[in-house]
C-alpha cells in the first residue's frame, strides 16, 4: 500500500517531471530511502514560495506531531559540513520544532537550485490550504520559469493570450509556442483553465495592499475581499475589513455594508455640494453689494438695515452661551 511515509512526494514529482523533464526530481536508491536525522542540521532556505502559516493550525499540528510523529518526511538536499537545506515540508518543520523534537524523518535529495525552486513551487502550490491569492502568485512564477521570462512579462503574456482568444489581435508563431507552454502547466496542474485564471485570479493582484494582507494570510474568502476592494476610502476599507473578519460577516452581509457606505457616502457629497453653493452665492452676493452702493439710495438702506439685523440675530443664535 502506498503511503506518505514509504512512498514520499509522489505528489511533487509527477506534475515537475511533467513540466521540467523526468531527470529533475530523479532520484537514486540510496537518496530515496527516508532516514532519521538532527533537527539542527536542517537550514532553511533565504526565500519560500509560502510566506504565511496560521498559528493556530500550526498548534494544531504541534500536538499531532507529538502523538503520531511525522507522517510525511521532510525533503532536503545536501549541503556542505553535513547540514541539509529545508526543500519542503516547512510547515512539519516548524511544528516539530515546536512539539521539541530533536530528529525528523527525511528523504535526502540532490537538486540543483533551479530544480529546489520548481519542486518548492510545485510543492506549495498542492497544500490543502493553499489561499488564491498563494496560488495565483505560486502559478505565476511557475509560469514564468517555464516560459523563461519575468512575472510581470508572464501577466502581460497571460493578458495578450485573452485578446487573442477573443480575435481582438491576430496571434503569431512566437506567441502559439508560449500558449502551448501556459496550457501544458495548467493541464499538469489540475486545478483551472488559464482564461479562468486571467479573469478571476488576476485581477486579485490589483487590490489594495491592506486587502492583500488579510487575504495572504487566509483571514478572508477572496470573493469577499474583492466585494470590500470596492471601499474606495481607506479607513472606511479598513473598519469594514476589521469587522467582517470579526463577525465573520457573509458575502451578502458585506455587500449590503458596502451600499450603506455608498449611499452615506452620496448624502455627505451632496450636503458639501449645496453648503458650496451657499458659500458661493453669498460672496458673490456681497462682492455685488458693495459694487452697488445700495446705502446712497435711503429707502434701500432701511432694507439693508433690516436684513443685516436678521443677519446679525442669525449668527448671534448660532455662537455657544
Amino acid at each position: 500500500m502506498s503511503t506518505k511515509r514509504n512512498e514520499p512526494y509522489a505528489a511533487i514529482k509527477k506534475p515537475v517531471d511533467l513540466l521540467f523533464g523526468s531527470s529533475t526530481t530523479q532520484p537514486d536508491d540510496k537518496t530515496n530511502v527516508p532516514n532519521t536525522i538532527a533537527i539542527t542540521k536542517i537550514k532553511l532556505p533565504l526565500s519560500q514560495p509560502r510566506r504565511y502559516f496560521d498559528p493556530q493550525k500550526l498548534e494544531e499540528l504541534s500536538r499531532s506531531i507529538k502523538e503520531l510523529g511525522i507522517l510525511e518526511p521532510l525533503l532536503v538536499r545536501p549541503l556542505s559540513k553535513g547540514d541539509y537545506e529545508l526543500v519542503a515540508g516547512e510547515r512539519r518543520y516548524k511544528a516539530a520544532s515546536m512539539a521539541g523534537l530533536t530528529e525528523v524523518p527525511v528523504v535526502v535529495r540532490v537538486m540543483d537550485d533551479a530544480i529546489t525552486y520548481q519542486v518548492r513551487l510545485v510543492e506549495n502550490l498542492q497544500r490543502e490550504d493553499l489561499n488564491p491569492l498563494e496560488e495565483t502568485e505560486g502559478i505565476l512564477e511557475l509560469l514564468a520559469l517555464r516560459l523563461e521570462i519575468s512575472v510581470d512579462e508572464t501577466v502581460k503574456r497571460l493578458q495578450k493570450m485573452e485578446n487573442e482568444a477573443k480575435g481582438k489581435i491576430t496571434r503569431n508563431v512566437t506567441g502559439n509556442a508560449q500558449t502551448l507552454l501556459v496550457e501544458q502547466v495548467f493541464t499538469v496542474l489540475g486545478s483551472m483553465k488559464w482564461d479562468s485564471f486571467v479573469r478571476n485570479r488576476l485581477p486579485l493582484l490589483n487590490l489594495p495592499t491592506d486587502v492583500l494582507e488579510v487575504l495572504r494570510s487566509g483571514q478572508i474568502e477572496y470573493t469577499k475581499a474583492q466585494a470590500i476592494a470596492r471601499v474606495k476610502d481607506e479607513s472606511t476599507r479598513k473598519e469594514l475589513l476589521e469587522n467582517a473578519i470579526a463577525y465573520n460577516l457573509s458575502l451578502s452581509e458585506i455587500k449590503l455594508k458596502i451600499k450603506e457606505i455608498e449611499q452615506q457616502s452620496q448624502v455627505n457629497s451632496s450636503f458639501q455640494t449645496k453648503s458650496k453653493s451657499i458659500k458661493d452665492r453669498v460672496d458673490d452676493t456681497f462682492q455685488r453689494f458693495k459694487k452697488a452702493k445700495v446705502w446712497d439710495d435711503p429707502k434701500k438702506k432701511v432694507k439693508v438695515e433690516k436684513l443685516l439685523a436678521q443677519l446679525d440675530a442669525l449668527m448671534q443664535d448660532d455662537n455657544p452661551k
